[in-house]
């Protein structure tokens, strides 16, 4: 009901924090709040602060409010009325929207989601068919279903990494398992270390349990080792988040002299490791690729977060967990305070996937090598003073810009009918300006319809006079 919730201007402006520090101040303060609403923290039909109040908490004028009120209620977060203030509400559409959701009017740059591999109706056949063995048990099973553990433990095995059923924990994705694993391993105040740009979600995550999160860049090249190194050394973080498979965004892969070398730096600075390997069954390229990151850890430090939405299809809600047994166990109790097991049936339908395995990343192989070279060839044609590599494998590419324009860029994008995800969305904080992030898992013919939308929209943008250098979003 709207005006039963209220938040205090002193409150509001403590959560805004040092989000708004970017200029136009008002438009900093203005992306934090709608930032706020996005994530939850501030829950729609929220009244706010009077513009006064709000002011005096932050030590700014009136003014600078008063126009920020004025953003928000443009790009749908907050509705006022007279006599009665503003409060939060969501956008339905537009540029105002969550960042990484899907825009099914627009050709689609920004989600990497591929459609679902062939044989996925038939493995649920399947999994009805096994159903009946089932269902004369409870359903729940916090660890996971054992046919589905062995599968995952005996794919290590295939990549080379010796692995037991009892060190893997099944979860409800990937980001599921990173948030049990941030509950587990840290507590608020705590340092995380992340690559820069990084993945969005896992950034906001830990933001969420408090941890103080501290970068370390990568770029489609790779890893600047002597900084990733002295990261470890200067911050002494408790936990690192690392993606060395086909990093998101910049599609850069991490060899096995430098997997071995940042194991071995955790080890010194008793730091444990996340390293997420959503994406690393998804090589394009041949060549042989590295072994997973555990296989240079010696203590259990390594916590691998695996999934099947971008190899198979993200209907299937299947994460796991490789680690300790112990850990395993204390996984699968804190699990227990949110949910009790994922779902049956997917688990039935992933295990027959698995054994599929070869032929699945074969296929995913082909689509995304088609896919990859349609967009960068299109980009180069059309765009051809944009800087983009060609990824060996997974389902992005990370293009740099010519100026500092993302933000505004994605703006002329909704308008044009293309989304795609800016740079600043990566950052843990609010920086890379210079820098989208573009996904091919579309079929060539809807990628050059949105690489031709997105010249009409990338050309307005380098028209506009005082692109924002860093806009923010939280």
């Amino acid at each position: 009901m709207v005006g039963e919730r209220r938040i205090n201007g002193h409150l509001l402006a403590r959560l805004i924090g040092a989000a708004a520090r970017e200029r136009p101040y008002y438009l900093g303060v203005a992306r934090a709040i709608s930032g706020l609403v996005l994530d939850g923290r501030v829950p729609t039909y929220t009244r706010l602060p009077a513009e006064r109040d709000l002011a005096a908490a932050l030590g700014v004028s009136r003014n600078t409010v008063t126009a920020a009120y004025a953003w928000l209620r443009e790009n749908g977060y907050l509705d006022s009325r007279q006599g009665a203030g503003s409060w939060t509400v969501l956008p339905d559409s537009g540029p105002g929207g969550g960042q990484l959701l899907p825009h099914t009017e627009h050709v689609d740059l920004g989600i990497a989601a591929p459609a679902a591999i062939d044989g996925l109706q038939q493995a649920a056949r399947l999994a009805v068919d096994q159903l009946a063995a089932h269902v004369g048990g409870i359903g729940y099973n916090p660890r996971g279903l054992p046919e589905l553990r062995h599968a995952i433990a005996r794919r290590y095995v295939e990549r080379g990494l010796p692995t037991a059923p009892e060190q893997i924990c099944v979860t409800n994705g990937a980001q599921h398992a990173v948030a049990l694993l941030l509950g587990l391993l840290a507590d608020p105040g705590d340092t995380l270390l992340a690559e820069s740009p990084s993945y969005p979600h896992a950034l906001d995550a830990a933001r969420r349990h408090g941890l103080q999160v501290r970068a370390a860049g990568v770029t489609p090249s790779g890893w600047d080792m002597d900084h990733v190194l002295d990261a470890f050394r200067r911050f002494r973080p408790r936990l690192a988040y690392l993606i060395p498979d086909f990093q998101n965004p910049t599609g850069a892969l991490m060899d096995d002299e430098e997997r071995a070398a940042v194991v071995a730096e955790a080890r010194r600075a008793d730091a444990a490791l996340i390293v997420d390997e959503s994406v690393a069954e998804l090589a394009i390229d041949s060549g042989d690729q590295p072994a997973p990151t555990a296989a240079h850890d010696t203590d259990g430090r390594v916590y691998t977060v695996g999934s099947v939405a971008k190899t198979f299809w993200g209907g299937l809600r299947i994460g796991w967990v490789r680690t300790t047994p112990p850990m395993v166990e204390r996984l699968a109790a804190a699990r227990q305070r949110v949910d009790l097991s994922s779902s049956l049936m997917d688990q039935l339908t992933v295990t027959h996937l698995f054994a599929d395995m070869l032929r699945v990343r074969a296929e995913r192989s082909r689509q995304l090598a088609r896919n990859r070279d349609a967009l960068v060839a299109v980009l180069r044609e059309r765009i051809p003073e944009w800087r983009c590599s060609r990824p060996s494998g997974g389902l992005v590419l990370w293009a740099g810009l010519p100026r500092p324009a993302a933000t505004a860029l994605r703006e002329a994008g909704a308008r044009h009918g293309v989304h795609l995800a800016p740079g600043p969305l990566f950052g843990a904080d609010g920086t890379l300006e210079h820098y989208v992030r573009l996904s091919y898992t579309l079929p060539p013919e809807v990628l050059a319809d949105g690489v031709e939308r997105l010249a009409r929209a990338w050309a307005e943008t380098a028209a506009r006079p005082g692109a924002p250098r860093h806009d923010l979003y939280v």
